[in-house]
């Protein structure tokens, strides 16, 4: 029965590889755990405290109360297709409420920390130096995903119109526009790739001439950054909030910095106002008639 939500959740809800296979482990980890304290090998069977035991055991592993949290909404979403496929009259996680966690603060690189690792970047000019400036420019110009990164192809990208086609989570497709600066990039990294014969679709690759991946972004954003920002996290989410949290600073809607995310709620982008609250306070002291203009 695991299979065939595998299935639907990769078909019908379009949902990505990464999470397909993160879904597939929690539930063979789940179904191990009845196993073996239960003897239970029928999930339809399991009842909230064998539930409540598994998350017993996952703490006791130290795993993090927001891990089990994300183990956990692969089983509710499990329970919810037996739900719907009638194997099952109602889940046993009906009434399960989430484990509380920290908020975690996602400080964003500043701008100047960005400048400085992309004029490190602009002193070499051979195309491992020129593919990680793309990747930087790339990143915090549009906030895309790092997944999203990865998958872009030569043909996604229109210089005259100074586009870039993204397919995001689901399936979703949004067009971003491409900054002057960028574009110029942009060529002369296309540029020094035909010269290199590197004629693979994808248009970001390894010196190797493979398409990159999700370590190799994450190794180039942590390595330059580490030379000029002392922040905890030095990763590519990090740029992607750096561009919303620099967005919004400077007084962009927050509906648009939404729609540029990729996001399909509001919710998800408000997470990033936080950090524009001086910014908003600025604007509401200088547009407000009893504000403390100066």
């Amino acid at each position: 029965m695991i299979t065939p939500f595998l299935e639907y959740i990769q078909l019908e809800k379009q949902y990505s590889e990464h999470t397909v296979t993160a879904y597939k482990n929690d539930l063979l980890n789940f179904k191990d755990f009845c196993i073996t304290e239960f003897d239970q090998e029928d999930l339809t069977e399991i009842n909230y405290a064998q539930i409540r035991g598994w998350v017993v055991s996952l703490v006791k592993q130290n795993i993090s109360n927001n891990s089990v949290n994300r183990k956990l909404s692969a089983l509710k979403s499990f329970y919810k297709f037996l739900q719907k496929t009638e194997q099952i009259a109602v889940s046993p996680l009906n009434k399960h409420k989430a484990l509380k966690t920290q908020k975690k603060i996602q400080v964003p690189f500043t701008s100047k920390e960005i400048s400085v690792v992309l004029q490190d970047l602009d002193k070499e000019k051979d195309f491992v130096s020129l593919r990680n400036k793309l990747i930087v420019e790339l990143l915090y110009s549009t906030g895309i995903r790092r997944a999203e990164l990865i998958n872009i192809k030569v043909a996604d990208i229109d210089l005259e119109q100074h586009t870039l086609k993204i397919l995001g989570k689901r399936n979703k497709e949004r067009l971003l526009p491409i900054l002057n600066t960028v574009k110029k990039t942009l060529i002369c990294y296309l540029e020094i790739k035909e010269k290199l014969q590197m004629n693979n679709q994808f248009l970001f690759i390894t010196e190797k001439g493979n398409k990159i991946y999700e370590t190799l972004v994450y190794r180039v954003i942590n390595t330059y950054f580490s030379k000029v920002s002392s922040k905890v996290k030095k990763s590519p989410h990090i740029l992607r909030h750096s561009f919303a949290t620099h967005l919004l600073n400077e007084g962009a809607n927050l509906n648009s910095v939404k729609e540029l995310l990729g996001h399909s709620s509001l919710a998800s982008t408000q997470v990033y106002t936080h950090n524009s609250l001086d910014a908003i306070k600025k604007v509401y002291n200088n547009a407000h008639p009893r504000g403390n203009k100066k």
